[in-house]
C-alpha cells in the first residue's frame, strides 16, 4: 500500500492484486465470511452427501412396511452464507436465482454451485 501512496503503483494494479487474492486470504474472509473458506470441491462434496442422503431416505420410505411411520427426511449439509431453514427452503431464493442468471457467462462460483445443487 505504501507503493500506491507514493505513486509507484496504480490504483488499477492495486485493485487487480486485491481481486486475485487467494480464497483463504483475510480480505476474502472479511468480504465473504465463511463462504470464502469453501472451495468448489467442498460444495460438490456437500451436494453429493445431500443427494445420497435423499436417495437413502427414499429407499427407506419405499421399502418400509405400511404400519411403520415414515422416516424423517434428511437435513441438508449446512453451507456457508445460506439462510436455509431445516426443511431445505430459504429466504431470498428468488434473489439468489436472479443473481445466478446474471452471471451465466462468467466462471461458476461456489455459491452458485451451492444454490444449484442445494
Amino acid at each position: 500500500m505504501l507503493d500506491w501512496y507514493r505513486g509507484d503503483l496504480s490504483s488499477r494494479r492495486v485493485l487487480t492484486l486485491i481481486k486475485h487474492l487467494p480464497q483463504d486470504s483475510a480480505v476474502q474472509r472479511e468480504l465473504h465470511g465463511e463462504a470464502a473458506e469453501w472451495s468448489i470441491t467442498d460444495h460438490l462434496l456437500a451436494a453429493t452427501v445431500d443427494h445420497l442422503a435423499v436417495a437413502n431416505w427414499m429407499f427407506q420410505c419405499v421399502n418400509s412396511g405400511e404400519d411403520d411411520d415414515p422416516p424423517e427426511p434428511p437435513k441438508p449439509v449446512p453451507r456457508p452464507g445460506s439462510n436455509a431453514d431445516a426443511d431445505g427452503g430459504g429466504e431470498g431464493e428468488g434473489q439468489e436465482r436472479d443473481s445466478a442468471e446474471e452471471g451465466a457467462g462468467e466462471a461458476v462460483s461456489p455459491g452458485a454451485l451451492a444454490r444449484f445443487f442445494g
